[in-house]
């Protein structure tokens, strides 16, 4: 058997991610690779830094990509602020806030659960009286975006609670970051992890991370080592760190990183306001056709993610053919549910590169040809009539 090379097909990426990315981002990952610790390289990892506090809207002196996926961000909040016996009060609303529980309990952590309605935004309720019911509580982690559903919950709200009790805020932003409000500093996030492959419109493989003062006085006062030699920020801004010279941690992902800091430069010529204008904008033109149709959101207008759409398969319909039969003929991939969602809800995304009205019109389109061919129950012909209406407002 002779092995050739892959060239993969050119799809559109309309579900909970990978994003489309940017080609002016897979043209950077092509530039000549350097060593890791080359001074023109180190000098990109610098305005890196600088590119990531403005996502990230904040200062904080410790803020980089971790060489891994969201799922390692998240790790890598976990294992330096979590230590034995530290319980951690720890949100559920989706697939997310179960891996959050992973994380406490594999760090010797007690996980104490706020559990809400999957499609639902975290109760500020429930988290004050978790609280109040474990005062030795050290903790509060959340998804601020929850993929599996698109809640969006308030963060703001959620970690000045935390805060009240003395604790610290672990945040995830993996879907949030560039595409709808992160607001570090405004909203005193002590930690908080994201990923490029969303709203950044990068390849998959990075997972940018910011952590405050009172997070960095946790991580050096610990009784405990990090339990993660990789993940040990400790050692890890020997690589990261400020003025002084580098230290070898770990061969850093040279071109992905290329990839990264070219998204940011993108994210910064758009501005942070515009993009969550954009992401928001588009939102509203997909959803106007979507209702059209009949197609029902499953998540509260007030509570919704604007890049992450969830919506309830109609009745005798069998979603996976419908996905199957977008991606076979329009070359069009929306996602399948997680979890408790599983089988009864389609996600379609609008992030990043991908959130523009082209894509909202062929997604539109599409959809409405293969419903229209497994014979569902909605309305037909009328979808991009109703989106054109919302860009011509």
């Amino acid at each position: 058997m002779t092995i050739r090379p892959f060239h993969p097909p050119q799809r559109v990426l309309m579900g909970p991610g990978p994003s489309d990315v940017s080609p002016r981002v897979l043209q950077a990952m092509a530039r000549p690779t350097l060593g890791h610790l080359d001074p023109v390289f180190v000098a990109m990892m610098d305005e890196m830094k600088v590119l990531l506090k403005y996502a990230f809207m904040t200062d904080n002196e410790l803020t980089m990509p971790v060489s891994a996926p969201g799922s390692a961000g998240m790790e890598s909040c976990f294992v330096n602020l979590v230590e034995p016996g530290d319980k951690v009060i720890v949100c559920q609303n989706g697939v997310f806030g179960g891996r959050m529980k992973e994380n406490v309990e594999r760090c010797g952590g007690v996980a104490v659960m706020v559990q809400e309605e999957w499609g639902r935004a975290i109760d500020p309720h429930k988290l004050e009286d978790a609280l109040k019911a474990n005062p030795d509580a050290k903790l509060v982690a959340f998804v601020h975006a929850e993929t599996s559903t698109g809640a969006q919950s308030d963060a703001h709200t959620l970690a000045s609670i935390a805060h009240k009790h003395d604790c610290l805020a672990i945040v995830d932003a993996v879907t949030s970051l560039g595409g709808t409000p992160v607001k570090v500093d405004e909203w005193k996030i002590d930690a908080i992890y994201s990923g490029t492959q969303k709203c950044l419109s990068c390849t998959p493989g990075l997972s940018p991370v910011s952590f405050n003062a009172r997070a960095q006085d946790k991580i050096r006062n610990r009784k405990t080592r990090v339990q993660s030699w990789f993940m040990d920020l400790n050692l890890v801004m020997g690589y990261w760190g400020g003025a002084t010279k580098r230290a070898y941690h770990h061969t850093a992902p040279i071109n992905a990183l290329y990839g990264l800091h070219e998204a940011l430069v993108i994210l910064q010529e758009e501005g942070l306001e515009n993009s969550w204008m954009r992401h928001r904008k588009n939102h509203l033109a997909l959803r106007a056709g979507l209702e059209a149709m009949g197609l029902e959101f499953i998540v509260p207008e007030a509570e919704r993610l604007p890049q992450l759409n969830a919506i309830s398969v109609p009745e005798g319909v069998d979603e996976a053919e419908v996905r199957a039969l977008l991606l076979s003929d329009y070359h069009l991939e929306i996602g399948a549910g997680l979890g408790a969602m599983a089988g009864k809800v389609w996600r379609i995304g609008l992030m990043g590169h991908a959130s523009n009205p082209r894509n909202v019109r062929f997604c539109l389109n599409a959809l409405d040809d293969v419903l229209s061919r497994v014979k569902a129950p909605v309305k037909h012909g009328v979808a991009l009539e109703a989106a054109n209406k919302v860009y011509a407002e």
